[in-house]
């Protein structure tokens, strides 16, 4: 990637991807990007598994009700969990660290898409949450933010247009002009 504006321009989501194994080398540089990730207090309370088995990928899509399709659609998938015991904003620390894989993800010509997990439920109401730790033979006391579905896209989308951005949305100094 040329520059950082160039990588967040390029960064969507992609819910489709070929069959391409990601490699090794890749998995571990998207790793490293997350372990970089900032923390309150250098906390570094997350956790990741890495998923990459079919059979495990297709029954995690079946985490919620909807939208988690994108998991069997990937050959991997990286699950944030957080010990909420270890720092108070376990959620933004996670978060962040979801991010910078994403970003990293993008930047090695692979595309991402975000599953959310916290408070979503299945079919039939059990939490995603939960439904993902006894899955993955996880202690229940690490939520799960989210998952992320990695892979070589299958399909194109459109770069960000910096001419539909919400400036409107920006304040300086005050919520409304004096």
């Amino acid at each position: 990637m040329d520059n950082f504006q160039s990588l967040i321009i390029k960064r969507r989501s992609i819910r489709h991807f070929t069959s391409e194994h990601v490699d090794e080398e890749q998995i571990k540089t998207i790793i490293e990007a997350g372990l970089m990730a900032p923390t309150s207090k250098s906390s570094r309370a997350w956790q990741f598994i890495i998923v990459n088995e079919p059979d495990m990928l297709e029954r995690l899509s079946h985490c919620k009700s909807r939208a988690a399709e994108p998991i069997a659609r990937a050959p991997l998938a990286v699950v944030v969990a957080v010990d909420p015991s270890a720092t108070e904003p376990w959620i933004e620390d996670a978060s962040i660290a979801a991010a910078y894989m994403q970003l990293q993800a993008t930047d090695l010509g692979l595309g991402t898409c975000w599953i959310q997990v916290r408070d979503r439920y299945g079919d039939d109401g059990t939490p995603a949450e939960e439904y993902v730790q006894e899955l993955l033979h996880m202690p229940d006391t690490l939520p799960i933010v989210c998952i992320l579905a990695i892979g070589h896209p299958a399909e194109e989308r459109k770069p960000q247009a910096l001419d539909k951005l919400k400036w409107e949305q920006v304040h300086i100094n005050s919520w409304t002009q004096r």
